[in-house]
């Protein structure tokens, strides 16, 4: 047989097809590293509902407001619907315990919301609810949905969130606590019912 630099072709040949191998297992352990899915749960863990119970305070006026519109469509559009369609509000309202602006702060709506309707008045939610007080700090939920403001009970779903509401899923009940037709600030009693781990 045919010799190369001093090795026999079957030594070559040996060699050649151990070096594909190693490099076709190489790659595929690294593949299959990146394609393998981490175990998130070392034990069985129960998914739990939590029914979390606030007061959304939504403040227009004054000098401190909580919630500021940001951007509107073409003045001749938004001034000709009765339903405001094209205002967008950026929020970061308080959430306390009671409908008095007073008691005590449990979180805060951070997010924006949009007139998205044009014959009512319907809100796009779209806000995370970071919790600052007991076990629930330093977690979020996050809210994304419809919110037809004058309809007694509006439903809006729970999109998902961090801490210990990772993975989260659920539903948010509003109802209209007080409003106040002159300035626009309202209190909108919240109840959040939250599947988590």
């Amino acid at each position: 047989m045919a010799e190369l630099c001093g090795f026999s072709f079957t030594t070559v040949l040996f060699f050649f097809c151990f070096a594909v191998v190693f490099a076709i297992a190489s790659a595929a352990e690294e593949l299959q590293g990146f394609l393998q899915s981490e175990k998130l749960v070392k034990k069985p863990v129960r998914e739990k509902l939590s029914h979390l119970r606030f007061y959304w305070h939504d403040v227009l006026s004054g000098p401190d407001p909580t919630a500021v519109p940001v951007a509107q469509a073409a003045a001749s559009s938004t001034n000709a619907s009765a339903s405001g369609f094209g205002t967008v509000v950026m929020i970061d309202d308080p959430m306390t315990v009671g409908p008095e602006l007073s008691s005590r702060l449990v979180g805060r709506a951070q997010g924006f919301y949009a007139l998205a309707a044009k014959e009512e008045t319907a809100l796009l939610m779209a806000m995370n609810l970071a919790f600052v007080e007991g076990k629930y700090n330093g977690s979020t939920i996050a809210i994304l949905g419809r919110n037809a403001v004058f309809s007694g009970v509006r439903e809006m779903p729970v999109v998902g969130g961090s801490g210990l509401f990772r993975l989260a899923g659920g539903y948010a009940q509003a109802r209209t606590y007080s409003l106040d037709p002159r300035t626009g600030d309202a209190v909108v009693e919240y109840n959040v019912f939250v599947m988590h781990y």
